[in-house]
C-alpha cells in the first residue's frame, strides 16, 4: 500500500491585526493562528470581516498594523490555497481544461487532475464547457482546485454555498482528509460541518474596534 503523504509542519500566525476597507475600520486588535492539522471556523455577523481576514491571511491584503508570521518550509504564498466569491472558472473551457490550467501552474501531475474531478463528483461533466454548469457544479469546480496540487493551508471563503448534501459531505470529507496529512484549514461557513479533526473558532464580532460608526459606513457580505 502506498505510504499516505504528509505535509511538513507549519504554523501561520496573526498578532494584533487590524484591517482597513473602504476607510472603515473592519476589525482591530485580533490575534489568529492555524498550524498544521488545525480547522479555524470563523464566525460573525455580516461585515465582521471573515472574509477580510481569509484575503489577509492569503497575502491578498496587507494589515493596518500588526503582524503575520509563517513558520515553514519555504514563502507563506507558495504554500497556500484560497477559494473565495470568485470562483476564477473560464466558462469557455471544460472543468478538465480549467484544471489542466492550474494544475500546469502549480506543477500537477495529469492524474490528479482525474482524481480530484472524481472526488468532487464532477468526471461526468469533465469536458463539459464550464458554461454549461449549475451553479453548485462550479462551485464543486472551484474546490477541486485544492485536490489538483498538494498545498497545506487552505482559506476557505463560504465554500458549501450552492453545494448539495453530496458536494457537502465530499468537501466535509477532503478538510478531514487534508487534515490527517498535517494540512490546515481556515473557513468562513454558515454551515455546520461534521468534522472529526480538530477545530477550533475565531468570532470576529468580539474584534469589532470601539467608535466604528464614526468612520464610512461600508461592508455587507463580502467583507
Amino acid at each position: 500500500m502506498k505510504p499516505m503523504f504528509h505535509y511538513p509542519e507549519f504554523r501561520l500566525s496573526g498578532h494584533a491585526l487590524s484591517c482597513l476597507r473602504a476607510e472603515r475600520l473592519v476589525f482591530a486588535s485580533l490575534d489568529v493562528a492555524v498550524a498544521s492539522g488545525d480547522v479555524v471556523f470563523l464566525e460573525g455577523q455580516n461585515g465582521s470581516g471573515k472574509s477580510s481576514l481569509l484575503r489577509l491571511l492569503a497575502g491578498l491584503l496587507a494589515p493596518l498594523s500588526g503582524a503575520l508570521t509563517w513558520q515553514g518550509p519555504g514563502e507563506r504564498i507558495d504554500h497556500v490555497r484560497y477559494v473565495g466569491h470568485a470562483e476564477a472558472i473560464n466558462p469557455a473551457l471544460s472543468c478538465r481544461e480549467n484544471l489542466t490550467f492550474w494544475g500546469d501552474v502549480w506543477g500537477a501531475a495529469p492524474a490528479a487532475i482525474s482524481d480530484a474531478l472524481d472526488a468532487l463528483g464532477l468526471t461526468a461533466v469533465a469536458d463539459l464547457p464550464a458554461r454549461f454548469l449549475s451553479s453548485g457544479q462550479r462551485r464543486r469546480l472551484a474546490l477541486v482546485r485544492l485536490l489538483v496540487a498538494p498545498a497545506p493551508l487552505w482559506l476557505l471563503d463560504e465554500p458549501t454555498v450552492g453545494l448539495d448534501r453530496f458536494g457537502q459531505t465530499a468537501i466535509t470529507a477532503a478538510i478531514d482528509d487534508h487534515c490527517r496529512r498535517g494540512g490546515g484549514v481556515v473557513l468562513a461557513t454558515h454551515v455546520e460541518l461534521s468534522l472529526s479533526a480538530k477545530c477550533r473558532r475565531v468570532r470576529l464580532d468580539d474584534f469589532q474596534p470601539a467608535g466604528n460608526d464614526l468612520l464610512v459606513a461600508g461592508g455587507g457580505e463580502g467583507w
